[in-house]
């Protein structure tokens, strides 16, 4: 049994037109990225061994000199610790000299490459870039892209389009923006349409699994599942279909959308989909391919696009078979055989931004749980006192309760009397700035101390207290003038000074 991935699969069907002579060698080369003799040499096994031709004769083995992982995790370690301020020439000769380690500077670009060591790249002269043919049939390939402009309005739009590489056939949609969303309804509607084409060729975004995406993307994933090959152009020269389409949208559809007063996204998707294309683009642009073929392929009967044309992302289920998302914890409810504990868990987000769990292709029934409110410290304080209540009517006694709780007895009787003349809300701290405490020192006394401190604000506490004795006959203790200024902010020399200054502009 042979299992195909998406890009063997690919190299078998051009083979096979190729030995159909459905498909020249030139384009099949240049179709898969192969030299003409590799192409021949293809040829020449598929003839020979059928399909076995694609299986690789050293598939499964380990090459004889494969570097060790050790030494390049050592390799990469004194990247990132010692050598990260140096380009890999250099790198490499300090390598030899002073760690004593050789490696190939091929080999040790890609290390470096891999924990992102680079440095930046010279200017050099642009490339020429050279003229390449059209496919043979539609279906072989198809340019995709997004262009944000002011289409319509006074507000930027996205158009995302696809544009078949054959025939120039043209698929687009208006957008707020470039998004996953967006790209993937597009692709969808061609694949309803017409069926699964071959090759995606797109820029490097993120979107599509470029490098800001570290390679993987909803679209690659999508377009992995159906079986879709995505090539990456290294300039915009290399996907000019799709940018020449955009510069002739640019001069006559705007213009179009501005003479028919279209300013929404709505109508001017109306305008693209039931006018533009079919009237103009399609009857002046499109242009007739070399062969009379598609290479479109049905949508197998089994594959569900609502399955695919998703966003799939994934989440540890927990060992009390619960999984966060979306900053919620949820558990499920399905009846489940065994447990599946440390397992990944598929979540699958649709239009509506409504999620499904699914768990080896299968949807499980989930509920959020609700986590109980944290009390407030007012309420916190409130439960304690009615606990202590609690406490002592099971004791039965107000003593033991006081000794187990450490609230005093003349405290429990009053909450419980509070409790039963004004309920719980009695239990509240009442706050009377104007009540003077039973143990806290006279008003006028305070008043003293206050007038006496503002005279002579370099005078410590104890001088203070000294000073009350002798003059006024008042007994109070130094710790008792430093808590009259801790109340009325005068704890240091700064703040009695300012207020005494304050005092005398008044």
């Amino acid at each position: 049994m042979i299992v195909l991935n998406s890009k063997a699969q690919l190299t078998v069907d051009v083979i096979a037109k190729v030995a159909e002579r459905k498909i020249t060698i030139a384009n099949a080369t240049k179709l898969l990225n192969k030299s003409r003799r590799t192409v021949e040499r293809y040829l020449q096994r598929y003839r020979s061994q059928g399909l076995q031709f694609i299986v690789h004769g050293n598939t499964g083995s380990e090459p004889v000199n494969k570097t060790p992982d050790s030494l390049k995790q050592q390799v990469q370690s004194l990247i990132r610790e010692k050598y990260y301020d140096l380009n890999l020439l250099c790198l490499a000769e300090m390598l030899e000299t002073h760690e004593h380690i050789v490696v190939k500077r091929e080999t040790l670009r890609k290390w470096a490459h891999d924990i992102h060591h680079v440095k930046r790249a010279k200017r050099r002269r642009s490339r020429v870039h050279k003229r390449r043919e059209r496919m043979d049939a539609p279906g072989l390939m198809l340019q995709m892209n997004g262009s944000t402009h002011r289409w319509f309005g006074d507000k930027k739009s996205c158009l995302i389009a696809m544009i078949d590489d054959a025939n120039s056939d043209i698929h687009a949609d208006f957008f707020p923006s470039e998004t996953t969303e967006g790209c993937m309804k597009v692709m969808r509607s061609v694949v309803e349409k017409y069926g699964v084409f071959k090759t995606l060729y797109v820029d490097r975004a993120g979107i599509f699994g470029g490098p800001k995406r570290c390679n993987f993307s909803q679209m690659q994933r999508a377009c992995k599942e159906l079986g879709i090959e995505i090539i990456f152009a290294s300039s915009p020269q290399g996907k000019g279909r799709i940018e020449r389409a955009f510069d002739t949208l640019q001069d006559r559809l705007i213009p179009e959308l501005r003479l028919n007063n279209i300013s929404d996204m709505t109508g001017a998707n109306s305008y693209l989909q039931h006018v533009f294309i079919p009237h103009f683009w399609r009857k002046r642009l499109i242009v007739k391919s070399r062969t009379s073929g598609t290479e479109y392929t049905l949508l197998p009967l089994y594959t569900n696009l609502d399955d695919i044309c998703i966003t799939k992302v994934y989440r540890k289920i927990r060992n009390d078979h619960t999984f966060s998302y979306g900053g919620k914890l949820y558990f499920i409810d399905s009846p489940l055989k065994h447990s599946i504990a440390n397992q990944k868990i598929e979540i699958r987000t649709a239009k509506n931004k409504q999620f499904e769990a699914y768990f080896a292709g299968r949807k499980l029934q989930v509920t959020e749980v609700t986590e109980p409110e944290k009390l407030s410290s007012e309420d916190n304080e409130i439960q304690k006192k009615l606990e202590v209540l609690a406490l002592a009517n099971r004791l039965g006694n107000v003593a033991e309760a006081s000794r187990l709780s450490g609230v005093s007895r003349d405290t429990i009787y009053r909450h419980r009397k509070l409790l039963k003349q004004g309920g719980i809300q009695s239990l509240k701290r009442q706050e009377a700035p104007d009540l003077h405490h039973k143990n806290r020192t006279d008003r006028a006394i305070e008043e003293v101390v206050i007038n006496v401190s503002l005279s002579n604000p370099h005078m410590g506490q104890q001088k203070v207290s000294m000073r009350m004795k002798a003059e006024f006959g008042i007994d109070i203790s130094a710790n008792g003038v430093r808590n009259i200024w801790l109340r009325n902010q005068l704890n240091t020399t700064q703040l009695r000074i300012e207020k005494s200054q304050c005092a005398l502009i008044v």
